[in-house]
């Protein structure tokens, strides 16, 4: 078998065949253009039972990987960790250059069996991207939220003192009088500023609704388990993909960093919060049960019983957000394999 490892960039893209000793049969460099993967087969047309291999398929990689499935080839995708460590342990290929970087992306994926094999966009690709514009659009407005807290405070003590909104704003800037330039320019752009937030509030609503559909029709259960709304369940199931590729509901909670790290010394026992992981879910998972927490739900009573087990208020939310995390699990698996 043939493994034809790509080093994706901007401009140009390039790949390195390797056989089953992981010995180089070919090196190819190719700018980025509209023929790019006419141009890569062409050149692979003589390897026989070939597969590929491209670093951050959902990245850089993201368009030559699809195109090279829209062709019919099969894909890997080779996370740039795991071919750096490759390339670093190499003997005597440990200069980074692209044919290295190819090359040791072509072992990595000859070597590993549990990387992701790239599929063709479905409603899992759609999900991601409404939820990514969603959030994007939502850190967006708070940083103008910031910036009109700002504003305001220099134009009156205290400024608002609650959670803003363009009403408010209005109000209180329509009651400030004007005696000078700095204090007329500083009025200007705090309400440029308020109307930049009235425009993004409609966004957000209309983004809402395009995710509530589009998770609505994707047939998902997750937004049966509490605290999961249509946002939650599109972050889920987009940042998640394919749950297959992870053998137990273990290894699910290690991506999503929802399983603690083992934290003991001498004779203590504990336990502490796993910063690594997936965070985009582990936010998604946080806020199913902080949710649950705030009403009372199953999951309010098992936090409790938790508390009253000994741990303390983190150890407590911790092992809630592991017991969503399994829920999430389950419920992927059962929409992935319909009875």
């Amino acid at each position: 078998m043939t493994m034809i490892g790509i080093d994706p960039h901007k401009a140009t893209h390039t790949a390195v065949a390797v056989d089953d000793n992981e010995k180089v049969i070919g090196e190819f460099t190719l700018d980025a253009s509209t023929g790019q993967v006419e141009r890569l087969t062409g050149w692979a047309s003589g390897f026989t039972k070939r597969q590929w291999a491209v670093e951050s398929a959902n990245g850089l990689g993201y368009l030559v990987a699809r195109q090279l499935v829209g062709a019919g080839e099969t894909v890997f995708d080779v996370p740039p960790v795991l071919a750096a460590r490759v390339r670093l342990m190499g003997s005597g290929r440990s200069q980074k250059n692209d044919p290295n970087d190819a090359r040791s992306i072509a072992i990595a994926a000859l070597r590993s069996d549990r990387l992701a094999v790239v599929a063709s966009d479905d409603h899992v690709t759609v999900l991601r991207l409404l939820v990514k514009r969603h959030r994007d659009m939502a850190q967006l407005r708070n940083k103008h939220c910031s910036r009109l807290h700002a504003l305001i405070g220099e134009l009156e003590a205290g400024g608002i003192g609650t959670k803003i909104s363009v009403a408010k704003a209005s109000q209180l800037l329509d009651g400030i009088g004007v005696t000078d330039e700095a204090t007329r320019y500083r009025v200007l752009v705090a309400r440029e500023v308020a109307d930049d937030i009235a425009r993004l509030d409609q966004s957000l609503k209309a983004s809402k609704n395009r995710i509530a559909a589009a998770v609505e029709a994707s047939g998902t259960s997750l937004t049966e388990i509490v605290g999961v709304g249509p946002i939650g369940a599109a972050t889920i199931i987009g940042y998640t993909k394919d749950v297959g590729r992870f053998p137990t509901r273990d290894h699910y909670a290690s991506y999503n960093a929802t399983a603690p790290i083992e934290a003991s010394s001498g004779g203590h026992t504990r336990h502490r919060l796993n910063p690594r992981g997936n965070r985009i879910l582990n936010h998604a998972i946080h806020i199913a049960a902080v949710t649950q927490l705030r009403h009372d739900t199953n999951g309010r009573t098992y936090y409790d019983n938790k508390i009253a087990e000994g741990k303390t208020p983190k150890e407590a939310l911790r092992a809630l957000k592991r017991r969503i995390s399994n829920a999430v699990y389950h419920k992927l698996l059962a929409d992935s394999n319909p009875q």
